[in-house]
Parts: C-alpha cells; sequence; structure tokens
C-alpha cells in the first residue's frame, strides 16, 4: 500500500486500485527482482510525498528519471548530494544563474523547491539501470496523468513548466484558464540551444507568483 501521508493519499487511493495500476505494480516487483531500477523503490514517490496537492504552486515535468547509479530519487531533473550533475541537471543551472544571477549551485539535490511548492513530476517514475525509457508505457504515464488531471481541477494559480515536446504534449490536460503553462526547448545537450538558454523561465514564475500575491521560490541551492 503506497503511503504519501499528505492529501494525495486521499485523491489517489482509486487509482492505486485500478487494473493498469495492479499490472504495473506486477511488472516493477518483476524488475527490481531481476535488475537494477531506479529510483529505490522507496523513493519513487518522492515529488508527491515533498510537495503536497494543496502546496504546488509549480510543477515541472520530466520524462523517466536518471537511470545511472546513484542519480534518481524521486525527482525530476534532481540528484542526491554529492552526486555530479548530469548533463540536463547543468543547463538547467546554467540557465538559473544567467536568469537570475545567483550563485552555481553547490548540490544537485532540488529538495529545497519541492519544499516550497514545487511538483519534480517526471511522466513515468521508474527506469532499468543504462535503458533510458525502459519502464516507458508500462501504465506510470496513466498515473501521472490522473496527477496532471487532479492539479487541473484546482481554482488557484499553478504554473506548469513544460521544457521538450513529451512535457509539451502534457498541455493538452492542462485546461483550467486559472493555470497559466511555460514551455521552452529540453535542457537536453541535444536542444538547450534551441531556445531553452534564455528562456528565463525562473524569474518569470516568480514575477507570476508575486503578481498573484504568492511567495515567490528561493531557487538558490
Amino acid at each position: 500500500m503506497v503511503k504519501l501521508n499528505n492529501n494525495w493519499d486521499e485523491l489517489l487511493k482509486d487509482e492505486f486500485q485500478k487494473e493498469y495500476y495492479l499490472k504495473l505494480r506486477g511488472f516493477l516487483k518483476s524488475e527490481y527482482e531481476n535488475y537494477r531500477i531506479f529510483p529505490s523503490m522507496y523513493d519513487i514517490f518522492n515529488a508527491l510525498k515533498y510537495t503536497d496537492y494543496n502546496e504546488v504552486k509549480v510543477v515541472i515535468l520530466g520524462q523517466d528519471p536518471y537511470h545511472e547509479i546513484g542519480q534518481a530519487h524521486g525527482l525530476c531533473f534532481s540528484v542526491l548530494d554529492n552526486v555530479s550533475y548530469p548533463a540536463s541537471l547543468k543547463n538547467i543551472f546554467k540557465e538559473l544563474t544567467n536568469d537570475l544571477n545567483l550563485p552555481y549551485p553547490k548540490t544537485g539535490n532540488l529538495t529545497k523547491w519541492a519544499k516550497q511548492g514545487v511538483l519534480l513530476l517526471n511522466t513515468v517514475l521508474t527506469v532499468r539501470e543504462h535503458y533510458a525509457n525502459s519502464h516507458k508505457n508500462r501504465g506510470w504515464e496513466i498515473f501521472t496523468n490522473k496527477v496532471i488531471e487532479l492539479l487541473n481541477q484546482k481554482n488557484d494559480l499553478i504554473i506548469f513548466v513544460l521544457w521538450g515536446r513529451d512535457a509539451k504534449e502534457k498541455s493538452a490536460l492542462i485546461t483550467n484558464p486559472n493555470h497559466l503553462i511555460l514551455t521552452a526547448a529540453h535542457p537536453s545537450p541535444l536542444s538547450a540551444y534551441n531556445g531553452f538558454f534564455g528562456c528565463k523561465h525562473f524569474s518569470k514564475i516568480n514575477e507570476i507568483l508575486v503578481k498573484n500575491n504568492k511567495t515567490p521560490i528561493d531557487w538558490s541551492l
């Protein structure tokens, strides 16, 4: 039984009983028994554990977790303390420091953002070591679409940050006019120069929050 210990438990309790999720759980049981899977099974739902439904101000959507040892811990783009920064995270930090004139982050652990209302959600929550997208189309997308749909139902402003084609496709789920969507290229080295660098999303998010009488995010790390 998944326990998130906040409002997500009630909102998602039916989802955890659905046939697709039970099938996904069976698949994951086999995967964790036979391969090295990231993140740890205890960290799969950290994005939802750290950022309660009622506290979400910003959603940053990732794809699937980092697939090398020691990196993923359940928050998109984030790595644990003392882990070298993957390429996409380096580019995020490059944009962050240029946008807000902040010192370069001392850690790649984004838990501080999550605890301020930034939901760092991957659309697929697990991956097999060395194999990107290895858990794609197994059911996670149905689950995370439900999370987005539940957030869309909130009348309080949420800023959805969609980087890259896969994330932008989720804009179809965000129909509530109270919410705002920011889009840019993915921060991957393959695409960051196509419009991620210079997007100034970090300052834009804070401007929007302040304008709506909400506390801005302290992005420093």
